[in-house]
């Protein structure tokens, strides 16, 4: 049985064609635009799923490599720090054995005493250091400081609590500050005041205790008293401890150039995470401008065409058909 074919039908078939041409030619616009292949899930159903997830990815890695930043500086700056009282125990301990030195006069002491009170004061200011507006050396209590100035020379900050204690006689905070730097794995970044400076002595510690203490105000405190006192027995014996303190003071200084070279490491390896997740999101995402180019212009090609099949189809009238 024949199929009649009407002129309707034939109208209805060629708009729906050209319709469909030109949602082709949208669609290659639109990547052409955009620069990119997928503009909507139904462009690319599974494809998108694959994005969604490179971005997903790519946003962590983002924060880990601001997490890798924000500790690197801090541990940076602590190393800086940590040198810095490292100087001043060396200046101390070559005081120290000039001090020892029993044919200086009263005068030459005095002058050894006036530099100690101001080494002590230093290095109360390098324990209450400040980085981005934070404590350094007071575990997660970034917000106060771990050492009231109080110094030799009588120097009080009476916002202290208790404000007449002094340095000595303080411990910080021993909890860490951790940075997440990579999915499960979280790292330390702050050095905590007492392995630097030393445990606090307790107002009631007894003389003894006092003694065996390597602790940085300590032994500065210790070092002006002895110098007042013109005990040079005590300050050839304090040398030693000054020793091991500069001794500690390099350990700590050590742990943090090996979380350098560590964090280091993890910034690398997410530069190149970075990069590769970049590679195959633009695999997936970007549009091969090329290619589409090539097939905007034949779509062009095909509509034109269209067209002018269209206007052959459809020119015939009643008229036409009288003749």
């Amino acid at each position: 049985m024949s199929f009649r074919v009407t002129q309707s039908m034939m109208n209805t078939q060629l708009l729906r064609n050209i319709s469909n041409n030109m949602g082709r030619m949208n669609n290659l616009q639109n990547q052409l635009s955009t620069g990119m292949k997928i503009n909507k899930p139904s462009d690319d159903p599974v494809g998108i799923t694959f994005a969604l997830r490179y971005r997903s990815e790519l946003d962590s890695n983002e924060q880990y490599v601001e997490n890798v930043s924000s500790s690197l500086s801090m541990l940076e700056y602590t190393d800086t720090t940590i040198g810095q009282a490292g100087d001043i125990m060396q200046r101390t301990r070559e005081l120290l054995v000039s001090g020892a030195n029993g044919t200086l006069e009263k005068t030459s002491l005095d002058a050894i005493k006036v530099e100690i009170s101001q080494l002590y004061n230093q290095m109360v200011e390098i324990g209450n250091s400040q980085f981005n507006g934070k404590q350094v050396f007071n575990g997660e209590l970034t917000g106060d400081k771990p050492y009231p100035t109080m110094g030799v020379d009588g120097t009080v900050d009476l916002l202290a609590d208790p404000p007449l204690l002094k340095a000595f006689q303080v411990s910080s905070d021993t909890e860490a500050i951790r940075y997440e730097l990579a999915a499960g794995m979280k790292l330390a970044v702050n050095i905590i005041g007492n392995e630097v400076f030393g445990e606090g002595i307790t107002p009631t510690a007894t003389q003894a205790e006092i003694e065996s203490s390597d602790n940085v105000f300590s032994l500065l405190q210790r070092a002006h008293d002895m110098l007042t006192s013109g005990d040079q027995d005590g300050i050839s014996k304090l040398i030693a401890q000054v020793d091991t303190r500069m001794n500690t003071m390099l350990t700590k200084r050590a742990e943090v150039g090996a979380k350098v070279n560590r964090v280091e490491l993890i910034k690398n390896r997410l530069d190149d995470i970075g990069i590769n997740l970049k590679t195959v999101q633009a695999k997936t995402e970007d549009a091969d401008m090329a290619e589409v180019i090539t097939n905007m212009k034949t779509e062009e090609n095909v509509y034109q065409a269209s067209l002018s099949v269209g206007a052959q189809l459809i020119r015939p009238s009643l008229v036409d058909f009288l003749r």
